[in-house]
């Protein structure tokens, strides 16, 4: 069957991603309440009785704010690292033991056919993982919440058949905005988050003839906007001379109230 993937959810407002194959369902982040998650899973034809497991990428409020209540209401294993187990575990509320999973950064685990890895990225976070998922040949990559795109998370993201990547900001409408400047600081920073042109930027140094589509998450409903983020990222692309038609790769949307389009990252 090969790996399909949803993007539940993707913003500040919260995130939430679900990847299958034939045998295991999983969530990356629970990052809503679980009624809300509950009611995107429906519409995608998933229920919380379906899901096998919970992986999480750090400890923000984006990304675990449903999380304990999905982990108890469907008796669901959580993966984290230890440092982000430390830094969740007082605010997600009582977890039976048996679901709290260690998953170390660099580590994979086996869930039938559908490998799971997670990898480092920079971020102000006790220790801010993406995940690589592997079905035979096939290769979906997650890599959001970035300050910069480092050598090894270059390396990470490489050769995906489907990458979602992080195009959070409009560097121009961020330092125009009304946040106060220690946050754009802290956003425009090596453990902020990644802008559009730096999402184009390590695109175009990526960019081989297997990858076919890349999701652009995370965005920001202050400072982006979807066809601001793919005119941007396309941009910083053809700059450094990565030029393609849409028959060959496409920058795909991700939306903050709404699932995407169940994908197969086999399908060309």
């Amino acid at each position: 069957m090969g790996i399909s993937f949803t993007v539940l959810s993707s913003g500040s407002t919260g995130n939430v991603t679900v990847v299958r194959n034939g045998e295991t369902t999983l969530m990356i982040d629970a990052g809503l309440s679980a009624k809300r998650i509950d009611e995107l899973l429906a519409m995608r034809e998933l229920a919380g009785e379906d899901i096998d497991g919970i992986l999480i990428t750090h400890e923000h409020s984006d990304h675990i704010k449903g999380l304990g209540a999905m982990a108890r209401k469907y008796d669901l294993p959580i993966y984290a690292n230890t440092n982000t187990w430390q830094a969740i575990e007082k605010g997600i509320g009582r977890i039976a033991e048996q679901n709290r999973v260690i998953l170390e950064t660099g580590q994979y685990r086996d869930f039938g056919s559908l490998r799971v890895e997670s990898f480092a990225i920079s971020h102000d976070a006790e220790e801010p993982v993406g995940y690589n998922f592997y079905d035979g040949k096939e290769k979906l990559c997650v890599a959001t919440d970035l300050g910069y795109v480092s050598d090894k998370v270059r390396t990470a993201i490489s050769d995906a058949d489907v990458l979602v990547l992080e195009a959070n900001h409009d560097i121009e409408m961020l330092r125009m905005g009304r946040y106060p400047w220690n946050t754009k600081r802290r956003i425009l920073g090596d453990l902020g988050h990644l802008s559009n042109e730096a999402a184009g930027a390590a695109l175009s140094e990526i960019l081989t003839g297997r990858t076919k589509r890349t999701y652009l998450a995370h965005l920001s409903r202050d400072h982006n906007m979807m066809d601001l983020a793919k005119m941007s990222v396309r941009g910083a692309m053809e700059d450094r001379g990565c030029f393609f038609r849409d028959s060959e790769f496409r920058l795909c949307d991700t939306f903050y109230d709404r699932p995407t389009p169940w994908d197969r990252v086999s399908q060309s």
